[in-house]
């Protein structure tokens, strides 16, 4: 009975040790981890060029790919992910929650917006009362209507600012019809409208080069630079720290502009 108890006692301990020793693992093995969600091009793929380089630093870079705008932010400040990498400041504050839960730990690029058309060469072809998909989220919305404004096709109210809507139009000399759709679907939608304003990455996703194809595009000083998000507080982190140090370096610098065509302009 002595030596059963002592058996007993002895396994349990045993146990015990074996889920200390599991636990403490998992906690080492998610501290040395960095979970970032980002959009397939050219966030993923600027990240998985960079998975060595943090590796090198005993940090494992998870990347998690999405493509939408919004579960990314809601994974960060979930604490499901540590980062994001896809927008742009104008978008993060585009959203009461998002600006008071997340904050920019740095900024890499930037992609020109462009407008798009598979029916027309020329933005002096398009025809009088043409319609144009743009995208439905405030931020880009309004830098969809920018860029047309900037171009003279289009004339906002004063004071319209970044997150303009199309009742903000006050002359549209041509009456161009707006559909205002999600980001994502901008590229399959070049087949029913006339054309569609298009956000760079989702241009590069669907193959376009947004220097070559795009009718009218941003310059390279757009205000629109893309960041990596974090919470609030965890910008100055170590593993953010040496995410940035990674990012914005010559060897990612020269990868962008040897494979994107003008598409992403770093900004460092």
């Amino acid at each position: 009975m002595k030596n059963s108890f002592k058996g007993l006692l002895i396994a349990g301990t045993l146990l015990l040790v074996f889920n200390y020793t599991a636990t403490a693992s998992g906690l080492a093995n998610r501290t040395n981890t960095l979970r970032i969600g980002a959009t397939p091009v050219p966030h993923a793929q600027l990240l998985n060029l960079i998975s060595e380089d943090m590796a090198s630093h005993g940090i494992t870079l998870r990347v998690v790919e999405f493509t939408d705008y919004v579960q990314p932010n809601m994974a960060v400040i979930s604490g499901d992910l540590d980062a994001n990498f896809f927008q742009h400041i104008p978008y993060l504050e585009s959203n009461a929650e998002w600006s008071s839960k997340l904050t920019s730990a740095f900024g890499v690029h930037v992609e020109p917006f462009g407008l798009y058309s598979q029916k027309y060469s020329s933005v002096s072809s398009l025809p009088n009362g043409a319609s144009i998909a743009i995208p439905n989220d405030p931020s880009n919305c309004g830098r969809a209507l920018l860029l047309l404004q900037s171009n003279g096709l289009i004339t906002l109210r004063d004071g319209a600012g970044l997150n303009a809507s199309p009742r903000d139009i006050i002359n549209n000399p041509k009456n161009f019809r707006f559909q205002e759709l999600e980001a994502a679907q901008l590229p399959r939608s070049l087949q029913d409208v006339d054309a569609a304003t298009i956000n760079g990455n989702y241009a590069l996703e669907a193959g376009f080069n947004p220097i070559r194809d795009s009718l009218i595009i941003e310059g390279a000083d757009s205000p629109y630079v893309n960041i990596v998000v974090v919470q609030k507080g965890n910008e100055n982190s170590e593993k953010i720290q040496a995410l940035r140090n990674a990012l914005l370096s010559q060897k990612v610098k020269d990868y962008i502009n040897r494979n994107y065509g003008g598409g992403v302009a770093p900004v460092f």
